[in-house]
């Protein structure tokens, strides 16, 4: 449920995170699970399908996306649309003055590396399942479904990202700054997640646990 606090904004939960106000109601669960897939496939996956239009860097028009919204949700507003954007933990999204993009995930063509700064940690970590480690160790990290593979910045981001598909992750460690030093472009989307085009296997290593 997202709910609002007149002095500290949108937030999800039953009361205000900083000051435990209960807030107004804005959406509710169904609702916005229905509303986050959709902006997701529109800003991520498809937006000619919906009819809008991005630019190279994965803008496109609030305004816009928020009438096309409206009319497949009657319920849709601008303000549930921004409620969405600003109550999420993760950071998907971004909104600058009138226009709108997702951060990562992007299965169409953007150029994301000149629009987020450097990476500046040494390491960087990935989590895959036992059978693509090998693979992975010979041959690199590479992007399949998505445009830019994504990099945890911590063993336990990491760990806890890979979790969502295998029991027992690897994780894979990367040479973050000897990479960017021999020319590979990654950059920091937010605390939680950077991007890169691809990982060539030279700079990738096993970590066995947290902290080696």
């Amino acid at each position: 449920m997202i709910r609002k606090c007149k002095e500290h904004g949108y937030f999800r939960g039953e009361s205000c995170p900083d000051c435990g106000d209960e807030g107004r109601y804005v959406l509710d669960d169904d609702r916005e699970e229905r509303l986050g897939r959709f902006i997701s496939g529109a800003l991520r996956h498809f937006p000619e399908d919906v009819g809008i239009e991005m630019d190279p860097q994965g803008w496109v028009e609030l305004n816009q996306l928020c009438d096309v919204m409206k009319k497949r949700y009657k319920w849709g507003t601008m303000e549930r649309l921004i409620s969405l954007v600003e109550s999420d933990r993760k950071g998907r999204y971004e909104i600058d003055d009138d226009f709108i993009r997702a951060r990562y995930g992007h299965s169409v063509e953007v150029d994301l590396i000149s629009e987020y700064p450097e990476n500046d940690l040494s390491y960087l970590y990935y989590g895959v399942s036992q059978e693509e480690a090998d693979m992975l160790l010979d041959n690199g990290i590479y992007p399949i479904r998505q445009c830019y593979v994504h990099l945890s910045t911590s063993f336990d981001k990491a760990k806890e990202a890979a979790s969502v598909h295998t029991d027992n992750p690897v994780i894979l460690e990367v040479d973050a700054e000897t990479a960017q030093q021999d020319g590979v472009d990654i950059v920091t989307v937010n605390d939680d997640i950077v991007l890169a085009r691809g990982i060539p296997p030279e700079y990738i290593s096993v970590v066995e646990e947290s902290g080696e």
